[in-house]
């Protein structure tokens, strides 16, 4: 495939390189990037008044296959992460059977490359996420897991998670963490405070986040084991982060587009498609994510992605599960709320859903920047384009957007990757 991308913004941060220019892709990878006259093979995309970005990552994906295809599979999950600008998804362990054998790995591999779509699977911690006894992290890595995590079910037990991370560490495999002590959450349905005694809903209090991270942090330090802390909700998270960051230890976290934008009060109308896991938290708590984010406390954006099907966010508040889909919509989002109302730099949105991504993956220049003579996997954006989140222009099998009827502004119009071209 051939492609010659005319007259785009691009803003490529790994690489300083930002201003008007043009791109061209022959056979799959990118050729130049500059000033540049088409060759003659080349198909022309004008693309004036468009901002090119390097494709997207997203640390924490759930695509539900195999187990749970009602909700999402590989292929619909990969269309609608290419529909929002993503490019590559770490995908979540927590399917049936779960990623905790080789076998599961394979098939998730497979299925991808087919769309194209790059997938780097997260394995299990413990053989059937159940907190008892290490998976096989070696034969899951060969496999090619990049990270272990037993996803939303924390490993309680302190010695099996230091065991855990001992293993990762001498294997170079990122230990991911969903960081609740489930003792203190008491089966809550969101965060504890005013609104859920106004509510009349259980509370989970954000102690129960911050113990957790507390205890997983010391561990990383006993253990040299490179930890990432999934969706960071709490302010008191992010201090603990912080500090740890800033005493050497190999910490990184990410926050979801939701908490990024969202509270608790969003919960009034007991509207389950605000029924998330961390819960959507204060006012203070939101602003102190976005600072963290800004000053690099924070790493990255990442969607937590967690199809649902209609009939199960439509029982009762309290029986309805966790999880809202996020893939199509979390560039919109954040361009929406941090680009045209707090003025972030188009830098700072790329460095933190393209570059720190790849930095934390360690992946090849494929990914997180635009580098000549690598596979091509980039997007192009209309920063001004209005739309509507609808079920109707929504790809996911699944509908569960908390953003629905929500006008957002900036679009996708154009994913490479793989080399290959989506338009939208």
């Amino acid at each position: 495939m051939n492609l010659f991308i005319r007259h785009a913004y691009v803003v490529d941060p790994a690489n300083q390189l930002e201003g008007v220019m043009d791109l061209s892709i022959h056979n799959g990878k990118i050729a130049e990037i500059g000033s540049l006259l088409p060759g003659p093979e080349s198909e022309v995309f004008e693309a004036k008044g468009l901002y090119l970005f390097p494709g997207l990552i997203d640390l924490h994906t759930h695509l539900r296959e195999p187990g749970f295809e009602a909700k999402e599979t590989i292929v619909t999950g990969s269309h609608a992460a290419l529909r929002g600008g993503f490019v590559a998804s770490v995908t979540m362990p927590n399917t049936n059977p779960p990623c905790d054998h080789q076998s599961v790995i394979d098939n998730i591999v497979r299925k991808a490359k087919e769309v194209p779509y790059h997938i780097f699977p997260a394995g299990a911690i413990t053989k059937g996420r159940e907190g008892k006894e290490l998976s096989e992290m070696a034969d899951l890595q060969h496999a090619g897991i990049v990270a272990v995590s037993d996803d939303g079910d924390w490993v309680n037990d302190s010695l099996l998670m230091r065991r855990a991370m001992d293993y990762a560490a001498m294997l170079g495999l990122i230990v991911m963490s969903h960081c609740e002590d489930r003792r203190l959450s008491g089966g809550g349905v969101m965060n504890e405070g005013i609104n859920s005694t106004k509510f009349g809903l259980r509370g989970i209090p954000a102690a129960s986040e911050n113990v957790a991270v507390l205890r997983d942090v010391e561990l990383a330090r006993l253990t040299g084991a490179r930890l990432h802390i999934c969706h960071v909700s709490t302010a008191r998270s992010v201090e603990l982060i912080r500090r740890a960051k800033s005493e050497g230890i190999p910490i990184t976290c990410e926050v979801t587009p939701h908490h990024l934008m969202l509270t608790d009060d969003n919960l009034k109308n007991y509207n389950t498609n605000f029924k998330v896991n961390p819960p959507l938290r204060t006012y203070e708590d939101m602003i102190a994510l976005r600072k963290g984010l800004k000053d690099g406390v924070i790493d990255c954006v990442a969607t937590d992605h967690a199809p649902h099907t209609d009939e199960e966010k439509m029982l009762e508040f309290d029986y309805a599960p966790f999880g809202v889909i996020g893939l199509e919509t979390a560039l919109s989002v954040v361009l929406t709320e941090l680009y045209h109302q707090e003025h972030w730099s188009l830098s700072e949105i790329v460095r933190a859903m393209a570059v720190r991504p790849a930095d934390i993956l360690k992946l090849n220049p494929s990914f997180g920047r635009l580098e000549k003579g690598w596979e091509a996997n980039l997007i192009l954006v209309d920063l001004n384009k209005e739309w509507t989140v609808t079920r109707e222009n929504l790809v996911s099998k699944s509908k569960n957007s908390c953003f629905m009827k929500r006008s957002l502004k900036g679009k996708v119009v154009l994913t490479v990757c793989a080399g290959k071209v989506w338009r939208f």
